[in-house]
C-alpha cells in the first residue's frame, strides 16, 4: 500500500497553523509586563494620588497586563486559530470586567452595611 492511500497518514490541509512567536515578541511582552508592574508598585509606594484614584489606575494596569500576557505569551491574536482566539480574548475581557465590577460592588456594600465597631460608636448621630 502506498503512503498516500494509507488512512490517517495523509497531510491534513484543514489543520490550523499556529503563529510562532519570535524572541523579539517575547522581549516586548516582558518589557511591557515589567512596566505594567513597576508603575502600580511606584504608585503604591509613593502615594502621589488619592486612594480611590490609585486603586482605579492599578485596576486599569492589571487589565492591560492580562491583555499583554494573552497576546504576547499565549499568542491569542486574530491570526491564531482562524480568529477563535480573538473571540476568547473578547470573552476574557468581558468576564474580567464583570468580575472586577462585581468585586467592587460587593466590597462597597459590605463596607456600607458593616456594623459599627465600638470606636466608631461615638461618631454615630
Amino acid at each position: 500500500m502506498s503512503r498516500e492511500s494509507t488512512p490517517g497518514h495523509a497531510d491534513h490541509p484543514h489543520e490550523i497553523e499556529m503563529p510562532h512567536a519570535s524572541l523579539r515578541d517575547y522581549l516586548i511582552g516582558f518589557a511591557l509586563s515589567v512596566v505594567l508592574t513597576a508603575i502600580p508598585f511606584w504608585l503604591v509606594m509613593t502615594m502621589p494620588l488619592s486612594a480611590g484614584a490609585t486603586a482605579a489606575i492599578i485596576m486599569g494596569f492589571a487589565m492591560a497586563q492580562i491583555v499583554v500576557h494573552m497576546v504576547f505569551f499565549l499568542h491569542m491574536t486574530p491570526k491564531a486559530e482562524g480568529g477563535w482566539s480573538l473571540i476568547s480574548l473578547v470573552f476574557t475581557i468581558i468576564v474580567l470586567g464583570i468580575a472586577l465590577a462585581g468585586s467592587l460592588w460587593v466590597m462597597h456594600h459590605l463596607n456600607t452595611n458593616m456594623m459599627p465597631m465600638p470606636h466608631d460608636m461615638n461618631q454615630l448621630p
